[in-house]
């Protein structure tokens, strides 16, 4: 039988850290939620679950909760993810990616917490030489949002040597859907992720879908991603654990190893909506590379893990049924 763990899950109250949180309880551990609530939400968090409202990079938060709850793993999700907002504000994304997890891998450390995953981004590849990308692929990130989440990959690569950390790296390539339950979805409203924005742009309150860029070397001009459902990922992070557990570690890409287009994106948004978007042309985004597309073997040979929900127009149904029950639980606007 597995080891069953006490897992503090940083920025548990965020979007793929809820869904991590349902796959990790459904799995038997115990889960402590540390978020700060910056972009999460306390309603996310059930009853039952302990919330410590701070910072990742608070050590004397960290060490009281690990000490407290007797905490045997880490699993670190807490990070601030918009590449344009990195492009703009590079030093606010060190601080709050590469700083923080530096004190958090360091507290880890001297509480003895051993194990480790990482929450990091196919960003670190910038613009890959070939697709799919593997994870034996040159980094080279092209914006400081995949910069700073591969300072921390280093750091944990040479914590692991000096001091016996053992750590599994995610790369999650476009995470999107939201749970099959209705349980957990992206709930931000400052949300970038284009098929939240699609779907919002299909149901309201939005209206508009900008392309940033058209004219890309792609097959229709527009950004190629691989799309990865939320609940997916999320038992990834379970895979990973059970690797810890027995003695692994690694890196491994968190995708489905094909790639859609916004194009391709906006159409399935369309067809499970029933109705037409207005979409506008505009320039390209700061930091965007043409096309990112996963190798996926390693995931699902070394980790033994398998996707259930690898379709584009699942992932669209589910992420516009939160984004129908988010717009009907709104409270409505003074008159």
């Amino acid at each position: 039988m597995a080891r069953k763990d006490t897992l503090l899950i940083t920025g548990g109250a965020g979007y793929i850290g809820a869904h991590a949180v349902l796959a990790f309880r459904k799995a038997g551990h115990r889960v402590v939620v540390l978020d700060n609530l910056s972009t999460g939400r306390r309603a996310t968090v059930a009853d039952d679950i302990p919330l410590i409202e701070a910072d990742a990079g608070d050590r004397g938060a960290v060490k009281r909760a690990i000490s407290d709850f007797g905490i045997t793993a880490v699993v670190h999700f807490a990070a601030s993810v918009d590449v344009g907002e990195s492009v703009a504000k590079p030093l606010v994304y060190y601080r709050n990616n590469s700083g923080t997890s530096a004190n958090l891998i360091r507290t880890c450390i001297e509480a003895g917490v051993t194990r480790f995953v990482y929450s990091s981004t196919a960003a670190v590849y910038g613009i890959p030489d070939e697709l799919p990308v593997s994870e034996n692929a040159g980094t080279a990130p092209i914006n400081p949002y995949g910069a700073s989440k591969l300072v921390v990959e280093w750091m944990l690569r040479d914590a692991m040597a000096a001091h016996g950390l053992r750590c599994v790296v995610l790369r999650y390539f476009n995470v999107a859907g939201a749970d099959p339950d209705g349980r957990a979805g992206q709930s931000s409203p400052s949300a970038g992720h284009l098929i939240t924005v699609a779907c919002r742009a299909a149901v309201g309150p939005r209206n508009i879908v900008t392309l940033f860029g058209a004219d890309y070397d792609t097959p229709d001009g527009t950004c190629l991603r691989d799309y990865i459902h939320v609940s997916d990922l999320a038992e990834a992070h379970v895979a990973a654990l059970n690797h810890l557990a027995s003695g692994g570690s690694g890196v491994f890409n968190c995708g489905y190893g094909r790639g859609s287009s916004v194009r391709e994106v906006i159409e399935a948004v369309q067809r499970q909506a029933g109705k037409r978007i207005e979409v506008r042309t505009g320039p390209r985004r700061p930091g965007d590379p043409p096309a990112l597309v996963a190798d996926p073997s390693r995931l699902q040979q070394v980790l033994r893990w398998s996707p259930r929900y690898a379709d584009l127009d699942f992932i669209v149904r589910t992420a516009l049924s939160w984004e129908r029950k988010l717009t009907a639980s709104a409270e409505p606007p003074p008159q």
